[in-house]
């Protein structure tokens, strides 16, 4: 069975675990340079607050019912997600990340029946230490794991925890109910040739003949109806979809301990990660790396770090990518341990046609980007006509350093002591 576990509206409840007057208050997370929401508490979202709704458009709410906008703290979440991934580790024998907040748990010999109740106490334990909530569904396939944790967290009645059987009636009567495009993997342009085919519910997607989908449309799709049956047949990144966040990673061919080598392993993910960020016409927001030694190797030290670097606006230039990874390894590089895997993952992305200018761009600002757009182009092309990795990106050389505006941005709580409030022993 594998599960996922979701941390609920994680960028606000990592600012709640540290600030508990902002219980039953409606928070927004802003996006760079305080620009436009991005992250909601349920308290916003009931005040009629969307995704990506300018700052500036909110201050009657401030004023009148106590909104809070508060500037993105990446390194405060980071650092949060890691803590809960370090809990799930020890409920369960693999844990393999999606994103910040999202993580697929492995419940390899677990007693399906011993799941609901194992999974609750996961549930506490995570809130327990960590301060996050989190929503857990568990199913025989990924897909289903995802409509599972969805009903988790949209249906009461299971109280945060919701475990799917491949063929029981509980599974059946939520297909029945979840429309098409709340599956994993299925865009609009699918759910409008799904529905000229007869098939309007995930229920009918389940029961469609696999090799007709195929034939219809792609493998892709037809791994989407075997999983629905329960029939695990697809990975993490195996969808066609543009991502919500790309991760690029891979186990080194044997452990290592130079910082040499890690960082060219960094540099080649950071530069795919990129390639694979313009080909689906995203921009990043934020680059996540993360090292891991063997956990199986009980008689060498254990570290597996992750850091969150802020990029100072969202771009897909692989130079300011490979840069802020760089400095992402800086931090979390310790000599003494021998690694057995690294990785770089691209974190809140964006539509690159809906980007957000700042009104301090200039004429050159628009000609830099341009320059830059044609420039990872070229490469993209090369790399393309002559094979991966022809054209590579030599060592970052370093810049001025960024200064964001984040007027609201709260002190991090978790890796900053210095910035812990001040108490006073009488």
């Amino acid at each position: 069975m594998i599960g996922l576990v979701d941390c609920n509206n994680f960028y606000v409840s990592c600012e709640r675990a540290f600030r508990p007057d902002l219980e039953g208050r409606p928070v927004g997370v802003l996006s760079n340079n305080d620009g436009c929401v991005i992250a909601r508490s349920a308290e916003i979202k009931q005040l009629g607050v969307e995704m990506g709704t300018p700052a500036f458009q909110l201050k009657h709410l401030v004023r009148d019912r106590g909104l809070v906008l508060l500037s993105s703290n990446y390194e405060l979440y980071g650092d949060m997600s890691a803590r809960v991934q370090a809990v799930l580790e020890e409920f369960a024998p693999q844990v393999e990340p999606y994103s910040i907040d999202e993580m697929f748990v492995r419940f390899d010999g677990f007693e399906t029946a011993a799941l609901t109740e194992h999974c609750r106490k996961l549930r506490q334990q995570v809130r327990q230490y960590t301060g996050i909530p989190v929503s857990i569904g568990v199913a025989p396939t990924r897909t289903l794991s995802k409509l599972a944790n969805r009903a988790a967290k949209k249906i009461p009645g299971y109280g945060g925890v919701c475990v799917l059987d491949r063929d029981s009636t509980a599974t059946k009567g939520l297909l029945q109910r979840i429309e098409l495009g709340d599956i994993w993997g299925v865009g609009r342009r699918l759910v409008e040739r799904l529905h000229a085919m007869g098939i309007r519910s995930a229920w009918d997607l389940r029961n469609a003949d696999p090799k007709r989908i195929r034939r219809k449309f792609s493998v892709t799709l037809e791994r989407t109806v075997l999983e629905l049956k329960g029939i695990p047949c697809s990975e993490m990144n195996d969808f066609d979809e543009p991502r919500q966040r790309i991760m690029t990673s891979r186990s080194f061919g044997k452990l290592t301990g130079s910082y040499q080598e890690i960082q060219e392993a960094i540099r080649q993910h950071g530069q795919r990660g990129a390639e694979r960020l313009r080909q689906q016409g995203s921009l990043a927001r934020a680059v996540l790396v993360f090292l891991k030694t063997n956990p199986h190797r009980t008689d060498l030290p254990q570290y597996s770090p992750s850091t969150i670097i802020e990029l100072e606006r969202p771009t897909d230039d692989s130079r300011e990518i490979l840069h802020a990874a760089s400095q992402a390894l800086q931090r979390i590089f310790l000599p003494r341990f021998a690694y057995m895997k690294a990785g770089v993952m691209l974190l809140d992305l964006i539509d690159a046609d809906r980007q957000q200018l700042s009104l301090l761009d200039t004429p050159q600002s628009d000609a830099d980007r341009q320059r830059s757009k044609r420039l990872m182009a070229t490469m993209d092309e090369l790399n393309q006509k002559m094979g991966r990795g022809t054209l590579r990106l030599g060592m970052p050389t370093g810049g001025a350093a960024w200064h964001l505006r984040c007027a609201n941005r709260t002190p991090r709580w978790s890796t900053r002591w210095d910035e812990l409030p001040k108490v006073r022993v009488l």
